[in-house]
Order: structure tokens, then sequence, then C-alpha cells
């Protein structure tokens, strides 16, 4: 099975990474394909509310000037899609909203795509305004028809500076216990991942 995680944040080896790479280790430790992405930092643009998605439905958004469709490329193939970022201003980054909104978007035109598919988020905060931007993620999934498997709190690491986040036991030991339950989930669902019910999605 695979497993990709997406990092929002602008600062590459920073607590966002750390929180993403204390997910995917059990997972590769379980024998998952695991592939982490950078955006963050990196051009990538808003949607742009042209349909032309729906139009073409191809699994592609019509704009090119960025790392989008390649980024989507990679979600359509993996089993499992965790999302990370850092919380600014109570959200999540940029260039993150623009991934989850285009992303959502092409899905549903594309035969709602993610349903079925494992979606776990994670973010990284200094002190307050994490659990809105848990919820910004969180809210993909859902209108995905997407699985969130839980874990033993919400997926939050507490850090400032590059590598504050790993002195956050509490916070570490939830990102290894959720990349557990993603594995356990992706086995429990993995016989059944073709017989999951599609619905049309019509716009507007």
């Amino acid at each position: 099975m695979k497993a990709i995680a997406i990092n929002g944040s602008p600062r590459s080896e920073g607590n966002t990474e750390a929180l993403l790479k204390g997910i995917l280790a059990p997972l590769k430790e379980a024998g998952w394909e695991t592939e982490l992405v950078q955006i963050g930092g990196k051009p990538m643009r808003g949607c742009i509310a042209c349909s032309k998605c729906f139009e073409l439905q191809n699994g592609k958004c019509v704009i090119e000037t960025d790392s989008f469709n390649l980024c989507m490329a990679k979600m359509l193939q993996a089993d499992a899609i965790i999302l990370g970022s850092p919380t600014y201003f109570t959200d999540v980054t940029s260039e993150l909203k623009g991934l989850i909104d285009r992303a959502g978007f092409v899905s549903m035109a594309n035969g709602r795509a993610f349903t079925g598919k494992i979606g776990a988020a994670a973010v990284a905060v200094r002190r307050g305004g994490a659990t809105h931007a848990f919820d910004t993620i969180n809210h993909l999934f859902q209108i995905s028809g997407m699985i969130i498997p839980g874990s033993t709190y919400w997926n939050l690491g507490k850090g400032l500076d590059k590598g504050d986040v790993l002195k956050d036991e509490e916070g570490m030991n939830n990102m290894h216990n959720l990349g557990e339950m993603i594995n356990w989930l992706g086995q429990c669902i993995k016989p059944n991942i073709q017989k999951v019910p599609k619905v049309s999605f019509k716009e507007g």
C-alpha cells in the first residue's frame, strides 16, 4: 500500500516535517511505500472556479504553472493521504489551502476519486489555533468520502524553532500511534477497496 505525506510548511526539515516523518515511520516499517512531498514555500495558487476539471475529467487541474498536477497524481495513486501544516493565523498555509481546494474539486469532478482513501492531518503549533487548522484539513477528507483514523489525541505537535516538536513527547507518540492506526485501517479496508461505493457529484 502507498502513503503520501504532503508538507505545507515553507520550512523544510522543520516541525511539520518532523511530525509527518513520525507518522510515516511505522508505515514504512510495516511495508508501506511512503513518500514525503514538499509543497510549502513553492508556488501553489488557489482554485479559480473555472470548472474545467468537470468538463475535462482527466484527473488534472487546467492550471499548469505550479506543481499541483504532479502532487494530485501522487494523491490519486495513494491509499493514504497525510496533510501537514504549521499554524498560520489559526489556519493552514496558503499553499496547502490551494492544494486542498483544487484537489477536492478535481476529485469530485473525477468520480469522487478520493472516496475510500485514508486521510490524516498533522499540525505544528507554537501556542494556539491548531485545532482550526486541523479542522480545515479534515473538512477535505470528510467531504471526499475518505476515512479518518483516530489516535491518542488531536494530531498536534508543539514547537516554534526547528526540532522543537521532537521534545513534545506526547505529540510525537501520537504521531507514531497515528501511523500504526493508518496501517491497521489500511489492512482492514484493503480487501474491500474496490467495493467502495462511488456517487456522482454535480457542480452547484
